[in-house]
């Protein structure tokens, strides 16, 4: 019953959202729809761009579809060398002491920062643009899987060294287990950062996807169709967060079984 309450609550403010939005816009014109278009306008551009290639050469569902292939690609990568790394740096102490002043020496560096390096090693196609997404999402999961593992209780350790264990079997049994709430957290929030990350990957010259779907927009003035696609990253990015919530909870409860 509380569940169904605290759903209802948030429905009625985004509702409460939406009715003051087209009250000062369309309804009452506080607001030129020129500059924020209503929710009325907002939808129907939303309609028409789904099945609509005009006027950025793509309908809704292909900038999506090309979106997401970036940002998976990056993200998936980010997650696969992060992960890894962040494991040992945290476990092995010269390790430690050999990768992290190069890491810390790159983690300030912003992921648009790389852009004219990308254009002059890997062109305008996909690669480059993944390559943009992999460090938004690269840094988060490092961190987060360095603190999950330091995080391990001496006492596990202790008890497990007691009982003969290597120090190979700790990690996997003791340390990895421990830190696996720390890494879907840097998971999650690398995917929402490889989602976001979109707009300045795809200024690479891109013919497709939701970064280049505003940026066109932006330059035809269409300010509908830029809301729509800020309002599509934003619904999608929050599929995605939910669909890896759904795998951290039968991954992590998996693990510890």
């Amino acid at each position: 019953m509380k569940k169904h309450k605290y759903t209802i609550i948030s429905i009625v403010s985004i509702v409460v959202v939406l009715l003051i939005w087209q009250l000062c816009t369309e309804t009452l014109g506080l607001v030129s729809t020129m500059i924020i278009p209503s929710p009325y306008i907002v939808i129907k551009a939303f309609i028409f761009k789904l099945t609509s290639p005009n006027p950025d050469t793509g309908t809704l569902l292909q900038h999506i579809w090309a979106s997401l292939k970036v940002a998976l690609m990056g993200f998936c990568f980010g997650v696969v060398i992060g992960v890894p790394l962040g494991i040992l740096m945290g476990w092995y102490k010269k390790f430690d002491l050999f990768v992290k002043p190069i890491f810390d020496l790159l983690r300030p560096i912003p992921p648009i920062a790389w852009i004219p390096l990308m254009i002059l090693w890997l062109g305008i196609g996909i690669q480059a643009k993944a390559v943009i997404i992999f460090f938004s999402a690269f840094v988060p999961c490092v961190i987060n899987t360095y603190s999950g593992i330091k995080q391990t209780s001496p006492v596990h350790i202790w008890v497990a060294q007691t009982f003969g264990a290597s120090n190979f079997t700790i990690l996997r049994k003791v340390a990895i287990p421990t830190a696996l709430p720390s890494i879907f957290t840097g998971m999650r929030v690398s995917l929402m950062l490889s989602w976001t990350s979109l707009v300045a990957a795809e200024l690479l010259a891109a013919t497709r996807g939701l970064g280049f779907m505003i940026q066109a927009a932006r330059m035809m003035a269409r300010t509908d169709i830029i809301v729509v696609g800020m309002l599509t990253i934003g619904g999608v990015g929050a599929v995605l967060s939910y669909l890896l919530g759904l795998l951290e909870k039968k991954f992590v409860k998996g693990w510890v079984k």
